[in-house]
Order: C-alpha cells, then structure tokens, then sequence
C-alpha cells in the first residue's frame, strides 16, 4: 500500500536513489546530526564506543571516521578521536586522566593555552598542576609522587624549542606507572614517531600543517591502547567535543600533500635559520637542527626533520621597542598566531612571564616559514632589521 503525497511532503521525502557504482578521488562529505537507522534493531545494537556503527552525528560519519583512521596510520596508531581545536583535545585528555586530588606535570615550555589550562585545573578542580625542566630527561623520576597520574611532553617546545628527551621521560614515568602525552604538532606526526619513543598519547593540532590553508581549527587524540581509548572517549562525548563534516573534509583534502609541504617548510626554514645565525642583530638562533639548540642532540637522534617553526633570540642591546618595530616593518611575514600555512608569520612573544626559570638574555621572537621563496624572505628580514635601528 503507498501513500499518495502531496507537494509538500514530496518535498521532505522521495524514493529516488542515486545510481551505484559514483567513484572520485575526494571523500564525500557526509553531513549529520540525526543518524537514521534501518530497525529498531539496529539502533539497539550499534555501539558509539566501539565505533561499529553511525548513532549520531557528534560520534562521527563515514567522512570524519575516514580522518580518524588516517591520522592513526600516519602516527602508527590504533585509535583517533577529533575534537574542535588542539587545545579542546588537550582538555579531553586531562579531563579523562585527572580527578581531584591528583598531579600532573607540565614542561615549563609548554604551549602556553596548555599550561593556562594546568593553572585552571589547579585553581577550580583541586588537581595540583607542577611545571619541570623540558630538558629533565630520567630526572623526572624524582619529580614523580604517589598521585601524579599524567606527564605532559612536547617535542620540542613551539616557543622556545627545547627537545626533551623522550625515550627517558617515558621509562621513568612508565616504571611508576604514569601515562605519558605527547604534543606532536610541531613534527606533524611524520618527523616524530612518538609510540616508538614510549609515549602513550599523542596529540596534534591538525590546525597546522594538515589543514595547511591557515583556515581550519581542529585537534586529534591517537593511542594505542583500547582501555585507555575508552577512557578518552569518554570524556570526548561526555564534553560533546564534535567535529563538523566539511572541516574534517579539507584536512582529508590536505593530507595528500603533508609531507611535501612539510619538507618544502623544512628547507626553506632551515636556510632562513643558518642566514640569520650569521646576522650581528641575532644572539642566538633556537631552531632543534642546529648544533646549539637545546636538546639538538635528542634531536639528531629522534627525528628526521623540522618543519618552518623556529625562533631567535636577538642580541640583548636591542630593547623591546626595536624588536615591535622590527616585526612591524616585515611586509612578507605577517603578524601572527600558529604556523604550517603557506604564508610565513612572525610573532614577539614576552617569554619571561610564560616560564618559571626562564634566564636566556634577548628578545624573543618566532618564525613560520611559509611556502614563499627563501631568498625573499631573507630580503624581507634584511629590510626590517635596517628599520628597527
């Protein structure tokens, strides 16, 4: 029996079907709050937590599950989750790992939102937040007490560069029985193999070098381990940290060519960062592939490249004034926050109120090299300090 419809319910509901057998190279992209079912039955049995089946749009759809599963085989992962922005997947991970009365430990260089989010947590949720040395190394294991359940890494820190040295961190942690998460942003997921080091999560702003286009905010979880997958999701679902079909396509969209722009800003960075190294107006040059960077040699021996993030530390004659004024007089390089987009981004950071023991003379000031010839960006540089005397 059919219902005859009338025009408007034609509106809402049709038979026709596109034909099978449509194939492209993109991901389609599948938008969705309401999830329909085809039975009663299958509502009841399929599981958001395990992933075996489409429940509701916050739990993903076939476009954000093809992310998800990407983005654990290029950090040699098991398990994905996406949230809306790096620092949304760092609050996931604290909020699934930390209850009143435990500890974590941050390094002192952490991204910054990360280490504002510790002061939060200490503040409003009774969990003690402690900062360490990023270059603590086995020496952690003195800092680890009967209630720390979570220690913070990041390889290297984005501001100021150090590179810790993760193999001992996660043995000392390990050997006490506290988890391990690593910020894998600056690597991009390909420089660093952050499992094979010991870590046991590992997060990434895939607002960087995946989007590539400086125009997507999103974060990704990737573990391993499916007790400790469950706990993250969660809190993922319990905080409704979603992420929407159409930005979860343009990263698909970008991976493709992750590596080769990743590379192109390698190169281009680290010609930026050998001419400045040579300049009178710079102190020092805190980029992890040159020989006296913090951490260099950890460096050598845990990653195979370096992306287009570094900083400088100018001489210590040139005041805060001069370095604004050198900033402001680039016209190449922009004035902005993140990095791994094609255009190259300069960013004077007041280093001093950010860390505990920060003793370094200088003003500090951070580079995104973009996808721009190098050359031009030299010159651009060259220009700008010659208008900040």
């Amino acid at each position: 029996m059919t219902i005859k419809k009338s025009l408007q319910t034609a509106l809402v509901h049709t038979s026709y079907k596109a034909p099978e057998g449509f194939a492209a190279f993109p991901m389609a992209i599948h938008h969705a709050s309401t999830v329909l079912f085809s039975s009663v039955e299958a509502m009841r049995s399929g599981n958001w937590k395990e992933k075996n089946a489409y429940t509701y749009g916050l739990h993903g759809t076939p476009t954000t599950f093809t992310l998800e599963a990407r983005l654990a085989e290029i950090e040699d992962g098991k398990y994905c989750l996406l949230a809306p922005s790096g620092l949304a997947a760092i609050a996931i991970v604290d909020f699934a790992l930390l209850k009143t009365g435990d500890d974590v430990l941050l390094p002192d260089n952490a991204y910054n939102p990360n280490r504002e989010l510790g002061k939060w947590l200490a503040q409003d949720f009774g969990i003690t937040a402690r900062y360490y040395d990023p270059l603590i190394g086995a020496g952690i294991g003195a800092l680890i007490l009967p209630n720390t359940k979570l220690i913070w890494t990041e390889a290297p820190g984005s501001v100021s560069m150090e590179v810790p040295d993760l193999p001992a961190i996660c043995q000392a942690a390990h050997d006490r029985g506290v988890l391990v998460a690593l910020d894998n942003t600056w690597s991009a997921g390909l420089a660093l193999r952050g499992f094979r080091l010991g870590v046991d999560i590992i997060m990434q702003a895939l607002t960087k070098y995946q989007s590539g286009g400086s125009d997507v905010l999103m974060g990704a979880l990737i573990t391993r381990d499916s007790e400790l997958q469950a706990r993250l999701a969660q809190a993922h679902m319990r905080l409704g940290l979603g992420v929407g079909a159409d930005d979860a396509y343009l990263v698909l969209r970008g991976l493709p060519t992750l590596k080769l722009r990743f590379d192109a800003h390698d190169a281009s960075a680290r010609k930026v960062a050998a001419w400045l190294k040579s300049r009178p107006e710079i102190g020092k040059v805190l980029h992890p592939a040159l020989a006296d960077c913090p951490g260099h040699a950890t460096w050598k021996r845990d990653f195979d490249g370096a992306g287009g993030l570094f900083s400088v530390l100018f001489d210590a004659r040139y005041s805060e004034a001069q370095t604004d004024r050198f900033v402001d007089a680039l016209r190449l390089f922009k004035i902005g926050y993140s990095w791994g987009g094609a255009n190259s981004l300069c960013m004077p950071y007041r280093i001093g109120p950010m860390r505990q023991n920060w003793q370094a003379a200088g003003q500090l000031v951070r580079f995104n090299i973009g996808l721009e010839d190098a050359n031009d960006l030299i010159a651009d540089i060259e220009l700008a300090f010659a208008a900040m005397l």
